[in-house]
């Protein structure tokens, strides 16, 4: 099994990381767990957890383990630790200061004697043989089936686990009622040359060793992060107003998905604004019938039984016929609120044809427009030229001399004679230079 951003290559071993499908960003093992206090600097690093979370079967089990020795270990190493009468290898799934907070959520104290150690990093010799036990562990499952059905005993084998030196082996079963397997254990243990412990596991636990992908496209959530199993019922079901479909609300373990529990409390949070005992209203027509709530819109939709038709009434409408009703009086019908149902239709464009509709003169006047404006930019930007520079020296004098200096016409403008206007000369067309043309002959 390999991880999914570094993809398999030949031999089953990933290609990107080179781990061999034990890498320390946990995307192959079950139940990772992401120590965000990682790389956070502590001020007395001796005072840290010395205890470690190690899985083992992909993630399928986990334990903790005390690290006595002083070498510092990371996540993702595989490790070899204390087993029955032997040792075991399993991969480091968590370290640090977020142990402490696994310990306090499973109700394991840090000085308990209890907790086995860590021995030591995994030899080459360890994992050979840690991974000729796993490859037996198929094997060993198929037979320990055929064995209970020949000795009729009623339990299901779900998983067999092997220590690393192959000297226990640790049956998952599953059974309704209590078994009767002191038989079959010595069975077990002559045929497999192990020591034998049986565990009873619920049908949720062995979805999360099995796994799968749920009806929602996602991989199960028991077996990627779910650890507490609260026990789930059909009332779940009603409250999210979910038709009672046995089908559809089981998950693959046969038993009600645990996911009808995450939203529970924000439908009862929502429920408590609505009336009690609201499902009979009396008007003059007769009495109409709840037929369901929708909470997010706080309404609640009666039916009579003289019509199919539905009709949605607000909270606040439902809670003023009630208190008709206790007075004896019955409104003449129900007072409905309009109900948008999902999004307005959008119009789509027709298609105009809009050829002919672009002239050429239009074009023309936005280019000449534009050239107008170029110009009034540039000579904006030119420099002011002085002008009694460029002046001739009777056009100097002129501009020296005071309005009383100069002439009746030189003065004022207003004291100026106007003329009268004069008609313009019409203008001449230049000749045309046309070729000559070559004569006709008649």
């Amino acid at each position: 099994m390999s991880c999914t951003s570094c993809s398999t290559s030949t031999g089953g071993k990933p290609g990107g990381c080179k781990s061999n499908g034990g890498c320390s960003t946990g995307g192959c093992n079950r139940m990772n767990v992401h120590d965000w206090l990682a790389n956070l600097p502590f001020s007395d690093p001796e005072s840290s957890c010395r205890i470690m979370e190690i899985s083992f079967n992909q993630g399928s089990r986990k334990d903790f383990y005390r690290n006595n020795s002083l070498h510092l270990f990371d996540k993702g190493e595989i490790v070899a630790v204390e087993g029955i009468s032997g040792f075991d290898v399993g991969t480091i799934s968590l370290t640090g200061e977020l142990v402490r907070m696994q310990l306090k959520k499973k109700g394991v104290k840090e000085d308990n004697p209890d907790i086995k150690k860590v021995l030591r990093r995994a030899t080459d010799n360890d994992i050979n043989k840690w991974k000729e036990t796993k490859a037996r562990e198929k094997d060993v499952l198929i037979r320990s089936r055929a064995m209970a059905r020949q000795l009729k005993v009623d339990l299901k084998m779900a998983e067999v686990e092997i220590q690393a030196d192959g000297r226990k082996a640790t049956f998952f079963y599953i059974a309704d009622d209590r078994v009767d397997f002191r038989e079959l254990i010595k069975i077990y243990a002559t045929e497999f040359k192990v020591r034998v412990e049986m565990k009873q596991i619920g049908a949720r636990q062995e979805a999360g060793k099995v796994g799968g992908i749920g009806s929602c496209g996602r991989e199960l959530c028991c077996a990627t992060w779910l650890t507490d199993f609260k026990s789930v019922n059909t009332q779940a079901a009603r409250y999210q107003n979910l038709s009672i479909n046995q089908t559809k609300l089981s998950g693959q373990c046969g038993r009600l998905k645990c996911c009808l529990n995450y939203e529970l409390d924000t439908y009862l949070d929502a429920l408590q604004y609505f009336p009690d005992d609201a499902e009979v209203l009396e008007v003059t027509k007769g009495r109409a019938f709840l037929i369901k709530k929708d909470i997010f819109r706080n309404i609640m939709w009666y039916t009579m039984p003289e019509s199919t038709k539905h009709y949605p009434v607000s909270i606040e409408e439902v809670k003023k016929i009630q208190s008709q009703n206790r007075q004896g009086i019955k409104p003449d019908a129900l007072e409905t609120v309009e109900v948008t149902t999902g999004k307005p239709k959008e119009i789509e464009p027709e298609f105009v044809d809009v050829v002919g509709q672009i002239s050429l003169r239009s074009l023309e006047k936005n280019t000449q427009k534009r050239r107008a404006k170029e110009r009034g930019q540039q000579s904006q930007t030119r420099p002011p030229q002085n002008r009694n520079q460029q002046a001739g020296p009777q056009q100097g004098n002129q501009q020296q001399r005071s309005p009383q200096q100069r002439g009746p016409q030189q003065g004022n403008p207003q004291n100026r004679p106007q003329r009268p206007p004069q008609p313009r000369p019409p203008q001449k067309r230049p000749p045309q230079n046309r070729p000559p043309q070559p004569p006709t002959n008649n």
